[in-house]
């Protein structure tokens, strides 16, 4: 087996994430280097991470294992361990092993930061700037976000059987909803996923086919992007193009 080399550095919008890209194999002899590089960064303080396997054609369980070792701590600390770029035979085994069901994984470096910025409530307004709400992070809100709150209207409190009455047929809607969405073909399934969301990515689409709304539909990650390939629909760009179309 060859070596490992691995480059790290901070991204997002904070520079707060420390990217990993890692070059070579992940076995049980590299992955001690891999291993002391996450303990350090951790000790240091750093809770959030993204690991790119771009460059990475096979991963032991010795690999995985010290993924899946930390996860517990970072996410207890507010953190997570997220992976992108992985090839089709590390998918392969990822899927085989079901570490999908612990860790998530991105098609590309922006959704996997994305995702860690918007839970740290940053609202992106282009890819060079955004606002943070006020009072995140430390961050002022900008001139152009209004700090003067809305007036809510008072709402007119309803009777017992009014509430019984919209609460059921709300429940109706849903189980109706649910039931029609479930009887779609799987690429109109695809397709209302994206106009729903069209920055949402092939792993978050994977996750939400296996629901109860979608009938919990299994589909493996390289039938979906072959499928969302032949949809037009493989990149965050297409999809958005898509979602203007509608």
């Amino acid at each position: 087996m060859e070596g490992i080399e691995i480059k790290a550095e901070r991204v997002g919008a904070l520079k707060d994430v420390a990217l990993f890209k890692v070059n070579g194999y992940v076995d049980t002899t590299t992955s001690p280097e891999l291993q002391k590089l996450l303990t350090q960064n951790i000790e240091a303080g750093i809770t959030q991470y993204i690991v790119d396997l771009a460059a990475v054609h096979y991963v032991s369980s010795a690999g995985w294992g010290v993924f899946v070792g930390e996860i517990r701590t970072l996410r207890e600390g507010g953190g997570d361990l997220k992976l992108i770029h992985m090839t089709p035979e590390v998918i392969e085994v990822f899927e085989m092993l079901e570490f999908n069901r612990i860790l998530a994984c991105y098609d590309s470096l922006e959704e996997a930061i994305d995702d860690f910025d918007f839970c740290r409530a940053i609202h992106f307004q282009s890819s060079t700037s955004f606002t943070a709400i006020p009072g995140e992070n430390g961050r002022a809100a900008p001139p152009n976000v209004p700090l003067t709150p809305t007036p809510i209207p008072v709402p007119v409190p309803a009777s017992p059987k009014s509430r019984e009455s919209a609460s059921a047929q709300t429940a109706m809607l849903d189980r109706q909803r649910h039931l029609d969405d479930a009887q779609l073909p799987l690429t109109e399934k695809v397709k209302k996923l994206v106009i729903e969301n069209p920055m949402v990515g092939l792993w978050t689409i994977k996750r939400s086919l296996y629901s109860p709304r979608f009938g919990y539909t299994k589909i493996g990650f390289l039938r979906l992007r072959r499928i969302m390939k032949k949809l037009g629909l493989e990149t965050r760009a297409k999809r958005y193009r898509y979602f203007r179309s509608r």
